[in-house]
């Protein structure tokens, strides 16, 4: 089917939808859905954008930008992931975890709106990845109206681009927590250690970044292209300070260079 024809999908099944409460990230996907419901649905559209260390200060500050920008009713409220002990231990099943605790919390939210629908941003490509949050999502009756008309990654930015959104080509983004290996605890100083020094390496430019923590050790993922950027002499040892700085022991480059879900290899490793 073409990427015109699931539009057209999309946008009628939002219109059947009539009013919706939309979790928003500000990614390119979260975006785009907000986009074309704030078209479809006009005012019967309230964006809700979860507040958590988990979650930079950058990607929150852009997320209300574009609400304010597209005239959307935008909810900023607290993620509380963190409280919950079983999450801190980071099971396998972690994002399971968050996007229950998430979305039972917007739910509340949602009855007070009188919004009908809570939706979200997965697409068609999601499905190929380890993803244990969609059994929560299925599980709470969220929906998913960009997986459900078939729009791809690659459809949606060449959609968002189509429509004039900055974020067509605004690199892939996950919470801070997947940068922690499953069964090391997630807490509040390895966070903020972690967004500390993704958003240095975003400060010298260099877009796709991933900084995985593993204790002690700092392990950089960039795009391939920016592999022979990072390794010049005076940069890397500029990169190495900082990371001291925010309290990496060591600093390595992955080789294999940025891939989305680098840490469930150890589960498809072990499955």
């Amino acid at each position: 089917m073409d990427y015109k024809d699931k539009l057209v999908l999309l946008e009628q099944e939002l219109k059947n939808m009539d009013r919706v409460m939309i979790a928003f990230s500000g990614g390119v996907d979260s975006t785009f859905l907000v986009k074309v419901s704030g078209d479809v649905l006009g005012k019967n559209v309230i964006a809700v954008t979860a507040k958590s260390v988990a979650f930079p200060e950058r990607e929150l500050r852009e997320a209300v930008q574009f609400c304010r920008q597209e005239g959307i009713s935008h909810l900023l409220i607290e993620s509380e992931e963190l409280d919950d002990p079983e999450f801190g231990k980071n099971p396998f099943n972690r994002c399971y975890l968050c996007k229950k605790q998430l979305f039972s919390k917007i739910l509340g939210i949602a009855a007070e709106y009188d919004a009908k629908y809570i939706v979200e941003g997965s697409n068609a490509d999601d499905l190929s990845d380890y993803r244990p949050g969609r059994q929560a999502l299925e599980e709470l009756g969220i929906q998913s109206p960009l997986l459900q008309a078939g729009l791809t990654k690659e459809e949606i930015r060449l959609l968002s681009k189509e429509y004039g959104l900055a974020t067509w080509d605004k690199p892939s983004f996950a919470c801070l927590s997947s940068r922690i290996p499953y069964g090391e605890e997630i807490n509040e100083k390895k966070l903020k250690m972690i967004d500390l020094a993704e958003q240095y390496l975003h400060d010298l430019g260099f877009r796709q970044v991933r900084v995985r923590h593993h204790g002690d050790i700092a392990r950089i993922e960039v795009s391939p292209q920016e592999n022979t950027k990072i390794v010049q002499p005076n940069l890397a040892q500029k990169i190495y300070k900082t990371f001291a700085d925010i309290g990496f022991t060591y600093t390595t480059l992955d080789l294999k260079g940025y891939r989305s879900g680098s840490m469930n290899e150890k589960i498809n490793t072990n499955g």
